[in-house]
C-alpha cells in the first residue's frame, strides 16, 4: 500500500454528500484496501458554514469559497454534488485544469454540456465518472459504457424517476388521484416541494439523455429528448391500462433505428402488459431494461435515490478513480464515435390507446374508423362503452409513428360526431 495518501475535496454537504462522509469516514479501513492508498478528504465547500449536519465534520474542513479549493493544485480527486448548472460547470472545469479528477452526480449539467467537460477531461488526462446521475445506486452506466462496449445496444428502456413511479403506483394500487398520490410522495420525502422536475420529466428526460449518449456512442443532448410529465394521466387511463393487463409508467426510452442509423430518447407515460418486467417495479424504485444483439435482455433494478444509494454509486467512482490516479492512466473517456442524427420523436413508431366521447347514433364507428385510415393508422381493436351522454370508443392501435397519430387525433376532434378526445396514450413493451 502506498503511503500518500490521496486527498479528495468535496463539493457540496447535503443529504448525498453527507453519506459521502460518513463512509469515507467509517469505511476508510476496507477503502484504502481496495484502492491501494488512503483516501483523505481535505476540503469540504459548502453554501453555508454553520449548518448542522446529520454527521460530525471537522469545522477545519469546511469552506465556503469552492473555487480556492478546486485551484489550489493539492486535490487528486474532487466529488461533486451541489448540482445545477453553475457552479458546477465552471467548479468542475478548474477541478479537472488543476490536475484532480472529478466525480459528479449532475445529470442536468451533463446532459446540457457535457461534451465541454469530457473535451476538459481529455484534455487534461483526468476521469470523469458519473455512475451516480442515473438511477442512484443502481450500476446502469458503466455496463453500458464498458460491460457491453463489445456489443450492439438496440434499445433501452426504464424507469428512471422514483416519484413518479411512486406516484403512478399509488394511482394504480389504491385508486388515489394524482393531487392525492403526490401529496403522499411529498409527505414521505419522495418528492419535493416543488415537484416540476420530477412530475414534468425533466429529471427523466436528462437522464435519457445519457442513456441514449451511452448507449449508441453519440451525443444526446436534454434539448433532443422529447419530454412529457404525468400530470395528465387520470383515474380512467389507469382503469382503462388494468382492463387491457396493462399498467401505466413513465418510462425514458431510448432507441437506435438501423434502417435510417439514428437514435431517438424520449419521456413519457405510458401503458405497459403486465407481463414486462417494468410493470412490477413498485413503489419509489427505479429499473432499466437494455436490448442488445449479443446479450440480449438485460434488467437492472434498485432504489434509484436517496442519500446512501447515491453515495454508494458516488464512491463506486471515487475507488475507480482513484485507482487509476495510483497507476498514472486515465479511465475510460466519452465513446461518441458515431455520432449518430437524433431522430425526432414524430417519427418514433409505437402503439396508442384512445379514448374518444362520441355521439351515440349510427355511422361512428365506422366515421371514427375512416378516419385513422386516412392517416395511415390501422386499428388493432376498437370496443364500445355507454350509451347516449356517455358514450365512448376505445380504440388501440397497430404500431404508427407519433405525426401520423398526432394527424389522426387533430381530425378526430375537428369531428362534429367526437364530443372530446379524452384520452391519448402509448403502449409500450411488447
Amino acid at each position: 500500500m502506498t503511503e500518500k495518501p490521496l486527498k479528495v475535496g468535496l463539493l457540496g454537504c447535503g443529504v448525498v454528500g453527507t453519506e459521502v462522509v460518513r463512509i469515507l469516514t467509517e469505511q476508510a479501513d476496507h477503502l484504502a484496501a481496495r484502492v491501494g492508498t488512503r483516501l483523505e478528504i481535505a476540503g469540504i465547500a459548502v453554501r453555508r458554514a454553520g449548518r448542522e449536519r446529520d454527521i460530525a465534520v471537522d469545522p477545519a474542513l469546511i469552506t465556503t469559497d469552492a473555487q480556492a479549493l478546486v485551484s489550489s493544485g493539492e486535490l487528486d480527486l474532487v466529488i461533486e454534488v451541489i448540482g445545477g448548472l453553475e457552479p458546477a460547470r465552471s467548479l468542475i472545469l478548474s477541478a479537472l485544469e488543476h490536475g484532480a479528477s472529478v466525480v459528479t452526480a449532475n445529470k442536468a449539467l451533463l446532459a446540457e454540456d457535457g461534451p465541454t467537460l469530457f473535451a476538459a477531461a481529455e484534455k487534461y488526462q483526468r476521469d470523469l465518472y458519473f455512475e451516480a446521475a442515473v438511477a442512484g445506486a443502481i450500476p446502469i452506466l458503466r455496463p453500458l459504457r464498458e460491460s457491453l462496449a463489445g456489443d450492439d445496444v438496440t434499445r433501452v428502456m426504464g424507469i428512471v424517476n422514483g416519484t413518479t413511479n411512486f406516484i403512478l403506483d399509488k394511482m394504480e394500487s389504491t385508486g388515489a388521484g394524482f393531487d392525492e398520490a403526490l401529496e403522499e410522495a411529498q409527505a414521505l420525502g419522495y418528492a419535493e416541494a416543488d415537484p416540476t422536475a420530477d412530475i414534468e420529466g425533466f429529471d427523466a428526460a436528462a437522464k435519457a439523455a445519457l442513456l441514449a449518449s451511452l448507449a449508441f456512442h453519440t451525443r444526446v443532448s436534454i434539448a433532443d429528448v422529447h419530454r412529457e410529465g404525468i400530470t395528465e394521466v387520470t383515474a380512467t387511463d389507469i382503469a382503462s391500462a388494468r382492463e387491457m393487463g396493462c399498467v401505466v409508467k413513465s418510462l425514458a426510452i431510448c432507441e437506435l433505428d438501423e434502417l435510417t442509423d439514428s437514435v431517438s430518447a424520449r419521456v413519457y407515460p405510458a401503458m405497459i402488459p403486465l407481463t414486462h418486467p417494468l410493470a412490477s417495479v413498485r413503489d419509489a424504485y427505479n429499473a432499466v431494461f437494455v436490448e442488445s444483439k449479443a446479450a440480449g435482455e438485460l434488467m437492472f433494478y434498485g432504489r434509484g435515490a436517496g442519500g446512501a444509494p447515491t453515495a454508494s454509486a458516488v464512491l463506486g467512482d471515487l475507488v475507480s478513480a482513484a485507482r487509476n490516479r495510483l497507476k498514472g492512466v486515465p479511465g475510460v473517456g466519452e465513446s461518441s464515435y458515431t455520432q449518430r442524427a437524433v431522430r425526432p420523436v414524430g417519427e418514433a413508431v409505437t402503439r396508442y390507446h384512445v379514448s374518444l366521447d362520441v355521439a351515440d347514433k349510427a355511422g361512428v364507428l365506422a366515421a371514427v374508423a375512416q378516419a385513422f385510415a386516412e392517416h395511415d393508422v390501422s386499428i388493432q381493436t376498437v370496443r364500445q362503452e355507454g350509451r347516449g351522454s356517455d358514450a365512448e370508443l376505445v380504440v388501440v392501435t397497430h404500431r404508427a409513428t407519433d405525426a401520423a397519430l398526432s394527424a389522426t387525433v387533430e381530425a378526430l376532434r375537428d369531428m362534429d360526431i367526437v364530443r372530446e378526445v379524452s384520452s391519448v396514450m402509448r403502449v409500450e413493451g411488447e
